[in-house]
C-alpha cells in the first residue's frame, strides 16, 4: 500500500461521514475518537465504541472538541508583534513574510558557529502526544540547525526514572485487568478526572467485591467514591511505603519464593524497611499508625488469600523532592507479596515503555553530525532565560521556538518565566491554536492545526494500544500542521536534506516500524500490542539483572543511594513558621494542564481560580468562604477566590490549576509560588513541594 491510499476523505463532501481519530492530549486514556463530518464541518466528536478501552465514551473536555476547533478566538493567520512584549498586540502577515524573517533571524545566530547555534532553544511538551506532530519534523529541524536540546521533564521525569531503576522501564500491568483485582490502591491519582477509563475498570472490580483505597493529600472526587481515603501530607508517600514494608515483614505477609527468585537487593531493603515503624511514618505522613497498619493488613493478607492486589499510581505523587524514590518504593511493593503472579496484580504508572517507537527514525539525531549541543531543562526555563553567557552555561539564550506548550502559564516560578520571556533581546516564535499567555510574548505567532486537521499516530501511557489519527476536516484559515511549519521553515533556511520532504503519512508509517500493523491502524484506528497478560509472573523484568531491582547498581555507580528511601521535601511541612501551609496544585477537573481553559462551556463549569482550604486553617486566619485571599511565599503571590472545603486536609491547601495567568486576578496563577527546585531522580519539577501562607485580601 502506498501513501496515496492514506488521502483523507474529501473535506467538502456533502454526505455525512465518520472519521477515525485519536485524542491528542496528555492523558493516560489515549482514546480512540469518531468525528462526524457533514459538508466539511465537524459536527460531533465521540468515543469509538469499537475500541475496548474507550468503549464509546470521551471525557467532558474532549467531547467539546468541535467547540475548541471552531472557537471564535482560534488563530487562523500568522501574526507579527507590534506592541510591547506581553501586550498581545499583533498584526497580520503572510506566511512567506513570517517564514523569511524567522529564517533570517535564526540563520544570523547559527551562522556564528556551533557554539552560537546553542543560543537557539526549542521548548515543547505534550500539547499533543502525537509522535508525528510533536517531535518528528521539529526534532529534525533543530538537529540539523544544531540548536540546544531540551530536557522534557515537566510532567513525569522523576516517576519515569523511578520505574526504570526498579522495573527496568515504563512498564506495568495491563489496565483492563484492574477489573479483576480484589484490592486496588489508587495512589496519587484523581482517576475520575484524569484517568476516566481506568476508573471504569475499577468500578467493575468494586461491583465484584474489590476494596478501593485512595491515597492522596486531597479528598478528590475519586476519594469520595473509594471505601477509604488516606490523606497523607504531600511528599511523604515514600515514608508510607516503607512503613507498609515494615508491617509486611514483621507479620510475614511476604511471598518468599518470589523475593528469592525474582528480586535483587531484598536483604538490604528489608533492613532499611525495618527502621520504619508505623509510628515513625505516621509522624511524617500526618496520619495515624492505625491507618498504616490497616492498609498493610489489607495489602498483606492477599499473600495467603491468593486474591490479586493492584496499585494505580499517577504522576502527582512524584512532583516533590523525593518523587523518584517514592515511585521506586511503591513500585517495589508488588514483588514483596508476589502480586505480579496475577494478571490483575502489580502496579501501573505508565505503559509507554512497551511501545516500539522508532524515535531515531522520526527525529534523525544523525543530523547533528557530531555536534553535542547543551541541554536545557524545561523545568528551569525561568532561571535559564535570565542567565548571562558564561563558560559553564554557554551563550545566553537568544531565540526561543515554542510549540505544544504554554510555559508562561505552566512552568514553575512564573514571575521569573515572565521576566525571561519579556526580554526585548529574546527572539520568540510560538506555534499555537490560541493567544495563550506565552503567545502574548511572541515576536511571531504561527497558527497550528488541531487534531481534527492533521495526521498523527499515538502510543499511550495508560494502555497498550497504538492509535492512528486521520484528519477529518481541512485546516481552518491558514493554519498548518507543526510538521509543515518546520518543513517550510527548513526550506526557508536553505536546508536541502531529503528528510524534510517526507510526508506526514510517511512519518506515521515510520513511527512503529514493522511491529504495529499499519493496515490495522487504517482499518480500525487502533492496534493492540502483543504482550503477556501477566508480564512479570516469572520475573523477566527489563532490568539489567532481569529482576525487580530494589538495589540499583547504576544509581550506586553514580554516587547515589542504590536503595530507595524516603527523601524529605525541599520545603517540608512544619519546617517554616513563616509559611506553615503545604500547597499542591492539582488540575481543575475540566481543564487539562492549560488546555481547554479558554473553552467557555468548560470554564463556566469551573467558574474561576479556586484555593481549597480546610475549615481549621481558614478560621485561624479569619478567612470567609468565597472571599478573596492572597496566597504567598518568598517567590511571589497571587490572589484568588477561596473555598472552605472538605477536600483540603488540615495544613494543606489545594490551588486548582492550571488557569491562564490572564484569566486570574492580577494576571497571575498558582505557579507564581511554585519552585524551580528539582526532584531526586530524573531532574523533574517539584510543583507539589511548596510551602505558602494564605491571608484575606481585598
Amino acid at each position: 500500500m502506498n501513501d496515496s491510499t492514506l488521502a483523507p476523505l474529501d473535506p467538502l463532501a456533502p454526505v455525512t461521514t465518520q472519521v477515525l481519530g485519536a485524542c491528542p492530549h496528555d492523558c493516560p486514556d489515549t482514546c480512540s475518537m469518531l468525528t462526524t463530518v457533514s459538508g466539511g464541518i465537524a459536527i460531533k466528536v465521540q468515543g469509538n465504541p469499537a475500541h475496548p478501552h474507550t468503549d464509546g465514551a470521551l471525557c467532558t473536555k474532549v467531547s467539546r472538541y468541535p467547540e475548541r476547533t471552531y472557537h471564535s478566538e482560534r488563530l487562523l493567520h500568522p501574526l507579527k508583534r507590534i506592541g510591547p512584549k506581553g501586550s498581545g498586540q499583533f498584526e497580520l502577515v503572510s506566511w512567506d513574510s513570517a517564514l523569511k524573517d524567522i529564517a533570517a533571524r535564526l540563520t544570523a545566530i547559527a551562522s556564528r558557529g556551533p557554539e552560537a547555534a546553542q543560543a537557539i532553544q526549542p521548548y515543547s511538551y505534550a500539547g499533543t502526544m502525537g509522535l508525528v506532530q510533536s517531535e518528528s519534523m521539529a526534532a529534525r529541524f533543530f538537529n540539523h540547525l544544531g540548536a540546544a536540546l531540551l530536557d522534557r521533564t515537566i510532567c513525569a521525569a522523576a516517576g519515569a526514572e523511578g520505574l526504570t531503576q526498579t522495573l527496568g522501564g515504563k512498564v506495568g500491568m495491563k489496565v483492563q485487568f484492574f477489573a479483576e483485582s480484589k484490592l486496588i490502591l489508587i495512589w496519587g491519582s484523581n482517576s475520575i478526572a484524569s484517568n476516566l477509563h481506568f476508573w471504569r475498570y475499577a468500578q467493575v472490580a468494586k461491583r465484584n467485591g474489590a476494596k478501593l483505597i485512595c491515597i492522596d493529600p486531597r479528598r478528590s472526587e475519586t476519594a469520595d467514591k473509594c471505601h477509604e481515603h488516606i490523606a497523607l501530607l504531600p511528599g511523604t508517600d515514600g515514608a508510607l511505603a516503607l512503613a507498609l514494608m515494615h508491617e509486611l515483614i514483621t507479620h510475614n505477609w511476604l511471598d518468599h519464593d518470589y523475593l528469592t527468585r525474582h528480586t535483587l537487593g531484598w536483604s538490604q531493603l528489608r533492613e532499611r524497611a525495618l527502621q520504619w515503624s508505623p509510628e515513625r511514618a505516621a509522624a511524617i505522613c500526618g496520619i495515624t499508625a492505625g491507618q498504616i497498619r490497616a492498609l498493610a493488613q489489607d495489602y498483606g493478607r492477599t499473600v495467603h488469600s491468593g486474591e490479586p492486589a493492584a496499585i494505580r499510581m499517577n504522576y502527582g505523587l512524584q512532583r516533590v523532592h523525593g518523587g523518584g524514590n517514592a515511585v521506586r518504593l511503591i513500585a517495589s511493593l508488588p514483588a514483596l507479596i508476589g502480586a505480579w503472579r496475577h494478571r490483575a496484580g502489580g502496579v501501573l504508572l505508565s505503559s509507554s515503555g512497551q511501545f516500539p517507537v522508532q524515535r531515531a527514525a522520526l527525529q534523525m539525531p544523525e543530523l547533528l553530525a557530531g555536534r553535542t549541543p547543551r541541554t536545557i531543562n524545561m523545568s528551569t526555563i525561568g532561571d535559564d532565560l535570565l542567565r548571562p553567557a558564561s563558560p559553564e552555561f554557554g551563550p545566553a539564550i537568544e531565540a526561543l521556538v515554542v510549540y505544544n506548550s504554554n510555559p508562561v502559564a505552566v512552568a514553575p516560578d512564573s514571575s521569573k518565566v515572565v521576566q525571561g520571556f519579556a526580554r526585548e533581546d529574546l527572539f520568540t516564535v510560538v506555534l499555537e491554536h490560541f493567544q495563550t499567555d506565552t503567545a502574548d510574548y511572541a515576536d511571531y505567532l504561527l497558527p497550528a492545526t488541531t487534531q481534527l486537521e492533521h495526521w498523527d499516530v499515538h502510543a499511550s501511557y495508560g494502555h497498550t494500544d497504538a492509535l492512528l489519527n486521520r484528519p477529518s476536516i481541512a485546516p481552518q484559515g491558514e493554519a498548518k500542521p507543526n510538521t509543515q511549519i518546520f518543513r517550510e521553515l527548513a526550506q526557508a533556511m536553505g536546508f536541502t536534506h531529503p528528510c524534510f520532504a517526507e510526508t506526514d503519512e510517511a512519518l506515521c508509517r515510520q513511527a512503529f516500524g514493522d511491529t504495529v500493523s499499519f493496515d490495522d491502524l487504517l482499518s480500525h484506528g487502533f492496534s493492540t500490542l502483543q504482550s503477556p497478560d501477566a508480564p512479570f509472573a516469572q520475573g523477566n523484568f527489563p532490568t539489567p539483572s532481569g529482576r525487580c531491582e530494589f538495589f540499583s547498581a547504576s544509581l550506586a555507580a553514580s554516587g547515589q543511594d542504590g536503595l530507595p528511601n524516603h527523601v524529605p521535601n525541599h520545603e517540608a511541612f512544619n519546617t517554616s513558621e513563616r509559611y506553615p501551609l503545604a500547597m499542591i496544585s492539582p488540575p481543575a477537573r475540566n481543564f487539562l494542564n492549560s488546555s481547554f481553559v479558554n473553552v467557555k462551556s468548560l470554564r463556566d463549569i469551573e467558574g474561576e481560580p479556586i484555593l481549597e482550604i480546610h475549615a481549621d486553617d481558614a478560621q485561624a486566619r479569619g478567612i470567609a468562604h468565597n472571599s478573596i485571599v492572597r496566597v504567598f511565599n518568598q517567590r511571589g503571590s497571587y490572589r484568588c477566590k477561596v473555598s472552605i472545603s472538605k477536600r483540603a486536609r488540615p495544613g494543606v491547601v489545594n490551588g486548582l490549576g492550571v488557569w491562564w495567568r490572564k484569566l486570574g486576578l492580577d494576571g497571575k496563577n498558582v505557579n507564581e509560588v511554585t519552585s524551580q527546585k528539582l526532584t531526586d531522580l530524573g531532574r523533574g519539577p517539584t510543583f507539589y513541594d511548596c510551602l505558602v501562607d494564605v491571608e484575606a485580601a481585598s
